[in-house]
């Protein structure tokens, strides 16, 4: 899986002319200013830093790991100043200043940074370590005293820095962001695409963005994992920009090669068979078009190797293709083009080849390669060059040249540098012995390769055997331009005019170089160092969008590095004097940077580069014009920079005295005159000021009194001196001006007076020198010792030390000479790699040299273990590299103790040491492991120290001699003790004599909770009674050595002795304390009994005075009932769950009228429809037929009745016909079995026929008789349930019917009267309308419940309605001048602890009785509904019995919901009138006659029962309540939304449910038998029941006595036909018949056909059918 890491590096220094805030982060010290991050080096007015104070590299930072994905790494540049010189009084040998030797680590020349460091130390707290042990250095001040303190001796402490340099900090800070990317598997190629990178690796080709962050990830052929199946590695990666394709090249597949689309790596083509499959073959690849629109790739590659093992087999070519070297092959499809080039191959008997590169130039093919080194171990052939000439129609092969870098066999890497005709490779000596020379850097002319190509050997690979045909090619400086070590990568690139190398090694650098005109390189700058020292991938990529950065692979990772370190170079003078062409000094930031890096670089006048001569850089000069006056003069290009007001300022360093001021326009000088006192040796600072710039320097006055009369006066410019200059103060404390040089380590030089007049002549030249440790680290290595021959004799000894060829040489003398063959030289920091070092005395030739090796400095990754005890000598191991160059290994904590514990290591990696005794401190805490190197301490890791282990007792056995075991018993610690590291010695005695100790063999160690057990075992050789009394048992861990005393089992027994005394003690203390308690709490539930039984009583009490005295003023004038019309309360009576179909057959009567009453307009189909179910016959073997199916539904039945009805609603007596042969039906359907169930359910079209049929004829009694009973009955209701607490969250009240629906948790609330004034609205401006009016809430009341009151209040007041929806409307508190809205929620709400919001109340504002309110219409963002979630309350908590706050206020009092059952009770009794009234109107007969409907069915009923011979009087009982009760009344009585235009809420509907059950009780014919346990809801009415059964069974009798003649029913009936003619849309229910007709066709018509007399209808359906399939066909429908 791909991995992302970041790497985090300390925060670089930003900001600018802010205060510097010192502070430390993560162990890094560093300073924070208030403004952005700035990139390169900022130099504040007053200070020149150019000398004293020089940037690091970028990257010098060690950047840590931890662990991100898809960020970016920023390594800091580190500013450290240069140290003071070294005294000439420093004693030879000493070394360095720890800070020095790191600052002066390069050690080459000054114009050779310092490494970036890149090794990672493992954690922030051993950075800060190291910090601490290499303080900064204390600033050199000019014309001071030269002369330093050795930084070992003890001194007063360093001064703080200096405010000048503080100032000069601000915003030299420099970030240089290296974005990174992490494979799972190492890198095999890379290459560039227009604006991202590619990567392949493994199975996978990785497409990157120029941050590094992934875009696409495509696999090889047939893999499905970037690291399965191993060993798969890409051969060819190589972009085609024209054509927008990538091609890919794998081992897989006999070395298959891919086309893929270039945007997103999706495969065009697939070719087996292109590239070499072997891991160690190469393949290299170069696109070109022959003509135009022809794309060919020619390709070279390795397709068998000499050395090849079995485990290649699999990709063994055939005979044919074993030779093939070079093919050229089109594009896409990848096939051989023969046409053009016919195949290359190599001499069956030559070596094979591996190629480097391909490329193209002009009308060339170049394929660089070297021959694999012969096996007999012969010579290595030298690198070639294949070269391939374009013509028009064919490809030829002009011939090779063979490339001489100075013998050396491999070549590594190639790079094209087209523009300047050169190209550059990177040569190897064979693989062997690792030298300072081994590798080398060449460059060729193009033009020569190409002519003389022409001129050699044809067959690719011969000429190495041939020496006829042969053609050297040899450098442009016949010699290599560059020589070093380990160079394993080269990228060549012209930027203005120079040529710039960089330069990948094999330990993990990126060098630059630059060329001058005549080819020469400097000394290479070290850009980057990878911290795992990997060697740089052969291929370097420059990034194709931004050319300040460049791509570095190496390994598994590839990173994104800027090309150059500008930012080390302090001064416009040094930026441009150091020639590199990417940087120029920026005037905006008054730094060094990268063009990129200076806002607004295009602009030439910000931004000069190279191609600028320094001199032209600004600059400050002063001169004396005239007695005590000087001139300042800015100097240099100054049009570029400035063109407006000019300021001088001079001041006197030490006091910070302006001593003058100027301002000149538009003039770069200025004269000042100063008196005597001030020219006299003294230190001024000069600033010139003008615009957007300012400039600063700093000059001492030297002599400035004798020189006014002389007229001859110097100023010098204050510098720091060079710490390779050694100077003495004269007698006035002056420094002198003369500085004798010293050498480069400080040290004295070995050569004295008499050694320099010594003769020059030697017995023997110095030859076959050795040294000692051929292994250096960067920071140097003192008292070296040489070994050779003759010192004695000769003089001026001198040490040549040589690394890279473009790189000064140090040139060292020899600090003493020991002996004749023995001398002892100190060797200078240097940068990392192999350096050669020779020895030459009296200006004589140089001795044989011998290579050393420079490398970084030791590093550690793991220590084992990392845990020691107190008395030390545990063997410690550890883990890292370059352990050889350590001096010592140091423990120390942070306070006194430091342990010098091991000498110089001597090997790599790993190494171990033993670990002090520490045993006398009294703490044990965690000590730092350092590497000692030259004095300085690099932290490695840490170790921590633990008290000896506590061995408490031991077992040993005996039983099995001569196999003795023995067991030690040890506390738990943390110290993880290995079996290898204890020994365990037994001693005894026999007779007084002692006997041969007995060492045991530790087998192994377990751990338990509360103790360690170490078994023990041996096998004597000689066997003997053991005397175990005189027995010792000795444990040794390193120092640590200890006696293990046997435990004594005497203490045991005076413990089990005590037990039983303690333990009766324990029963006595608990039986005193347990009646004691048992009688305090006995008193505590008494008290507490007595006051529940108070609070019961009283709570009884209040009940029983409320249920007596309690009554509703029931509102008599509340205005017009709000009666439905016919059409809703038809369609909600038919349709009750599906209220979709209200709007569909609701007719407008606008549009349809007039084609519903005209005949001839209707729909033909409609038509014959309605007639068809007009047939009786038809529709009645249409409904049974229905039924008879299956999936017929009884919503199904349910809907085709309602459909039916209104189709037939203009033809009642037709319906009542057809309701009367359907109800015969179902009768003899229910005689079978048990007719006391007929109606009960509706289950049938009948029953839901039945409904609708009571519905539309009892509407108008409903509406006359039944409608204002009714509505007083749920006005009521709502009286009652709002004169108590009702919760607005689950609708739960203090006053209900439904026990289910009961606030019992809630009763203590206060009423609260309120005087409301209504604000003057447009909807409301009658002038009778009174708008003061008084509310009565409570104070437990939400703000919308009490909006509801005020509304109510209000209608009751003035008969209307406001005029406003509640939604529309606020409150407002008025108290005094004051005004607060009231809310349900605001800011004031309270929350409760697990996060539920209570809403506000009346009592939540503290509103009182007499309080004004004020209604006032809102403005915006209302809505009409307000719904609450389970995170909202009011009284109680959702879904909880408790009550609000019982969680959360501590003890609650005792309560008991049946306690509160008599609020029932009050309810029923409040309402009881109105219930009976309502009742009464149901079972009444008005004047004697009972609704028509009502009448004829009963009477119908009575019919059936003595047609059928029923004798049974409940049985008709039952039919007539299931028919009218319970089908209309119940149905009525628990929807009074079927009435009234008014909102159900679910409280009312609880209550209704209660009434209704009631009034279904009072048509039953069975006595109640209800016991204590009964529902509420049946115990509430059970004494009213029988009352009202025997009004029941009155109301049957008298309807059953009243006549009734047949004319009034069908003139009823007719009458209720037309009432209601028209109103609804019978189109739309004959549509829906038919689609149930549609829908069983087939068994309607197979129904009719088995009926008689049917025929007609049969053949009606079939014509009907017809007419709707054409509708369908026409989309009518």
């Amino acid at each position: 899986m791909l991995s992302w890491h970041l790497q985090e590096a300390c925060q670089s220094l930003h900001g600018a002319q802010g205060a510097l805030l010192p502070s430390r982060r993560r162990g890094c010290r560093m300073f924070h200013s208030q403004q952005e991050p700035s990139v390169g080096f900022a130099v504040h007015p007053g200070t020149k830093l150019g000398k004293w104070l020089r940037p690091q590299p970028a990257g010098s930072w060690r950047a840590q790991s931890v662990g991100w994905l898809g960020k970016e790494t920023c390594a800091r540049t580190s500013i450290r100043p240069k140290p003071p010189p070294r005294s000439p009084a420093q004693p030879p040998g000493e070394e360095l200043p720890i800070a020095a030797a790191r600052r002066r680590k390069p050690g080459l020349n000054d114009t050779a940074p310092l490494p970036p460091r890149s090794t990672a130390w493992g954690s922030c707290r051993r950075q800060a370590a190291r910090a601490a042990a290499e303080p900064m250095e204390e600033l050199a001040m000019p014309m001071g005293p030269c002369r330093k303190k050795d930084s070992r001796r003890p001194g007063p402490a360093a001064p703080p820095l200096p405010w000048a340099l503080l100032i000069a900090l601000v915003g030299a800070g420099v970030v240089v962001c290296q974005p990174h990317y992490t494979l799972p598997v190492p890198i095999d190629n890379i290459a560039a695409s227009g604006d991202s990178l590619l990567l392949a690796g493994g199975n996978c080709i990785y497409k990157l963005n120029r941050s590094l962050s992934l875009l696409h990830l495509a696999h090889a052929a047939g893999a499905q994992d970037c690291a399965q199946p191993a060993g798969t590695h890409n051969k060819l990666l190589l972009p085609d920009l024209e054509g927008g394709r990538l091609l890919t090249g794998w081992t897989l597949y006999h070395g298959s090669c891919q086309v893929r689309f270039l945007g997103n790596l999706t495969v065009l083509t697939n070719q087996t068979e292109v590239v070499s499959c072997l891991p160690q073959g190469s393949t290299s690849g170069v696109l070109f078009a022959l003509q135009p629109g022809l794309r060919l790739l020619a390709l070279a590659a390795a397709y068998s190797l000499s050395n090849q093992s079995d485990s290649d087999l699999s990709c063994v070519p055939s005979a044919s293709d074993a030779n093939t070297v070079l093919t050229v092959r089109s594009l896409p499809e990848m096939s051989l083009a023969e046409k053009y080039f016919a195949t290359l191959k190599r001499p069956a008997k030559g070596p094979p080849l591996h190629f480097v590169d391909a490329f193209l130039w002009g009308e060339h093919l170049f394929f660089p390669y070297y021959p694999l080194p012969p096996e007999d171990h012969q010579a290595a052939p030298q690198p070639s060059v294949a070269v391939l000439k374009c013509q028009k129609d064919h490809i030829s092969l002009v011939g090779e040249l063979r490339l001489d870098c100075g013998a050396r066999s491999t070549l590594l890497s190639s790079s094209l540098l087209e523009q300047a005709g050169l190209w550059a490779g990177v040569f190897s000596a064979e693989p062997g012995e690792r030298r300072w020379d081994s590798t080398a850097l060449c460059i060729f002319d193009m033009q020569q390769m190409a002519e003389k190509g022409g001129n050699s050997c044809r067959s690719l690979g011969e000429n190495n055997g041939n020496r006829d045909c042969q053609k050297l090619l040899s450098p442009v400086k016949k010699s290599p331009t560059l020589i070093h070590s380990d160079l394993s990568a080269v990228y060549a690139t012209i930027v203005l005019n120079k040529t710039v190398l960089f330069l990948g090694t094999k330990d993990g650098q990126l060098l630059k170089a630059i060329l001058n005109d005549n080819m020469e390189p400097n000394c290479p700058e070290i850009l980057y160092e990878i911290e795992e020292e990997s060697s740089v991938f052969p291929k370097l990529v420059l990034d194709p969008v931004d050319s300040d950065y460049i791509y570095l692979a190496f390994a598994n990772k590839v990173r994104r590095i800027q090309v150059a370190n500008c930012n080390k170079y302090g001064s416009c003078k040094e930026c441009l004097s150091a020639k590199d062409p990417h940087c120029g000094w920026c005037h905006l930031r008054k730094r060094c940077t990268l063009k990129g890096d200076c806002s607004h670089s295009d602009n030439s006048r910000d931004w000069v580069n190279i191609s600028h001569e320094a001199d032209e850089c600004l600059t400050i000069q002063i001169r004396l014009t005239g007695r005590n006056e000087i001139v300042v003069t800015a100097i240099g290009h100054v049009s570029a920079v400035s063109k407006g007001h000019f300021v001088c300022i001079v001041k006197e360093t030490k006091t910070d005295q302006v001593l003058c001021k100027k301002e000149e326009p538009q003039i770069m000088n200025c004269s000042c005159k100063l008196n005597n006192s001030a020219l006299s040796n003294r230190a001024v600072q000069v600033t010139l000021i003008s615009d957007s710039w300012n400039l600063s320097k700093t000059f001492q006055l030297k002599n400035f009194s004798r020189c006014i009369s002389t007229r001859v006066c110097t100023f010098r410019e204050r510098k720091h001196i060079s710490p390779f200059v050694a100077c003495k103060p004269d007698d006035s404390g002056q420094v002198q001006d003369d500085c004798h040089p010293i050498d480069k380590q400080g040290d004295v030089p070995a050569t004295t007076a008499s050694q320099m007049k010594a003769t020059t002549q030697m017995s023997e030249p110095l030859c076959n020198i050795s040294i000692e440790s051929v292994w250096i680290s960067v920071l140097g290595k003192r008292d070296v010792i040489i070994k050779g021959a003759n010192f004695t004799e000769a003089s001026n000894i001198t040490v040549v030390l040589t690394g890279t060829s473009s790189c000064k040489q140090d040139n060292i003398q020899v600090s003493k000479v020991l002996n004749d063959t023995h001398v002892r030289v100190s060797l200078p920091p240097g940068r990392k790699e192999a350096k050669s070092v020779c020895i030459k005395a009296n200006g004589r030739q140089c001795s044989p040299p011998i290579t050393v090796y420079y490398v970084s400095e030791p590093s550690c990754t793991k220590i084992e273990p990392n845990t020691t005890w107190a008395s030390g000598g545990r063997k410690i191991t550890l883990f890292g590299r370059n352990f050889n160059v350590t001096d010592s290994i140091i423990i120390s904590d942070d306070q006194r103790f430091k342990f010098n514990v091991s000498g110089c290591p001597g090997s790599t990696s790993p190494y171990s040491f033993l670990t002090p005794d520490v045993s006398f401190s009294e703490e044990y805490k965690c000590f730092d492991v350092s590497l000692n190197v030259e004095t300085v301490l690099i932290p490695c890791m840490q170790l921590q120290y633990y008290p000896d282990p506590i061995f408490i007792d031991y077992q040993l056995h005996i039983e099995m001699d001569p196999h003795l075991e023995l067991k030690l018993y040890k506390k738990n610690d943390n110290l993880n003790i290995s079996e290898n590291e204890i020994g365990v010695t037994l001693t005894h005695m026999m007779n007084d004599i002692h006997l041969e100790p007995i060492i045991f063999r530790v087998q192994n160690i377990t751990q338990t909770l509360d103790r360690t057990t170490i078994l023990c075992k041996v096998d004597r050789e000689k066997p003997g009674k053991i005397e175990l009394s005189t027995v010792k048992v000795w444990v040794t861990l390193g120092n640590f050595s200890q006696e293990v005393q046997k435990q004594s089992s005497h203490k045991y027994f005076y413990v089990l002795s005590l037990l039983p005394i303690l333990l009766l003690g324990v029963i006595v203390v608990a039986i005193i304390v347990t009646r004691y308690k048992s009688k305090q709490l006995t008193r505590k539930l008494s008290q507490q009994i007595e006051l529940l039984e108070c609070e019961i009583r009283k709570k009884i009490r209040d009940g029983f005075a409320e249920l007596q005295m309690d009554h509703l003023d029931v509102v008599d004038s509340f205005g017009t009932v709000p009666f439905l019309d016919y059409k809703h309360f038809a369609l909600r009576t038919f349709f009750p769950e599906s209220g979709s179909f209200a709007s569909i057959f609701i007719e407008d009567m606008h549009t349809n009228v007039s084609q519903s009453r005209d005949p001839r307009q209707k729909d033909e189909s409609l038509t014959m429809l309605h007639a068809l179910i007009c047939n009786k016959d038809f529709l009645v073997t249409l409904i049974h037929t229905l039924e008879k199916q299956k999936n017929f539904s009884v919503k199904d039945r349910c809907l085709f009745a309602s459909f039916l009805t209104i189709a037939l609603q203009s033809k009642l007596v037709y319906l009542t016909h057809i309701l009367e042969v359907l109800t015969k039906d179902l009768m003899e359907q229910s005689s079978n079995t048990q007719p006391k169930l007929m109606l009960r359910r509706t289950e049938s079209v009948v029953e839901k026929l039945l409904t609708n049929w009571m519905s539309v004829c009892l509407s108008g009694f409903l509406r006359e008789t039944v409608g204002e009973p009714f509505y007083k009955l749920v006005t009521a209701l709502n009286q009652r349930i709002n004169k108590g607490p009702v919760d607005v969250i689950t609708c739960k009240a203090l006053y209900t019917l439904n026990e289910d629906w009961l606030l019992w948790q809630v009763t203590e609330f206060k009423p609260v009267a309120l005087n409301v004034f209504f604000e003057k609205i447009p909807e409301n401006e009658s002038a009778d309308t009174c708008l003061d009016i008084e509310a009565n809430v409570l104070d437990c009341d939400t703000i919308e419940q009490a909006k509801e009151k005020i509304f109510q209040a209000f209608l009751n007041k003035n008969g209307s309605l406001y005029g406003l929806q509640l939604s529309e409307i606020g409150l407002e508190l008025q108290s005094g001048a004051q005004q607060k809205e009231l809310l349900d929620i605001d800011g004031s709400s309270v929350i409760l602890e697990d996060g539920i919001t209570k809403l506000n109340t009346i009592g939540h504002y503290e509103i009182s009785d007499g309080a004004t309110i004020k209604v006032f219409k809102k403005r915006t963002n209302f809505t009409s509904d307000v719904e609450y979630s389970n995170k909202h309350c009011h009284l109680i908590l959702p879904d909880s019995e408790e009550p609000q706050g019982a969680m959360h206020k501590g003890k609650q009092k005792f309560e008991v919901k049946e306690m509160y059952l008599t609020k029932l009770l009050s309810t029923k009794v409040a309402i009881h009138l109105v219930v009976e009234n309502l009742f009464k109107s149901i079972w009444s007969l008005p004047n004697n006659k009972a609704p028509v409907a009502i009448k004829y069915f009963f009477d119908f009923l009575d019919a059936q029962a003595e047609s059928k011979k029923i004798t049974d009087p409940d049985v008709v009982h039952i039919w007539k309540t299931n028919s009218l009760p319970l089908r209309f009344w119940v149905n009525i009585l628990k929807n009074p939304q079927f009435v009234f235009d008014i909102k159900k809420t679910p409280h009312i509907d609880g209550c209704l449910s209660v009434i209704a059950q009631a009034f279904m009780d009072a048509f039953s014919l069975t006595e109640q038998q209800l016991g204590k346990d009964a529902p509420t809801n049946k115990l509430l009415y059970a004494k009213d029941i029988p009352l009202y059964q025997e009004e029941v069974k009155a109301y049957y009798k008298a309807i059953r006595d009243l006549p009734l003649l047949p004319s009034e029913v069908e003139e009823f009936l007719t009458q209720e036909s037309k009432k209601h003619e028209n109103e609804l849309n019978e189109d739309v229910a004959l549509t829906e018949i038919y689609k149930y007709i549609a829908r069983y066709y087939d068994e309607i018509r197979s129904k009719l056909e088995r009926e008689r007399g049917l025929e007609d209808a049969q053949k009606d359906l079939l014509h009907i059918k017809a007419l709707f399939d054409e509708k369908k066909k026409c989309k009518w429908m």
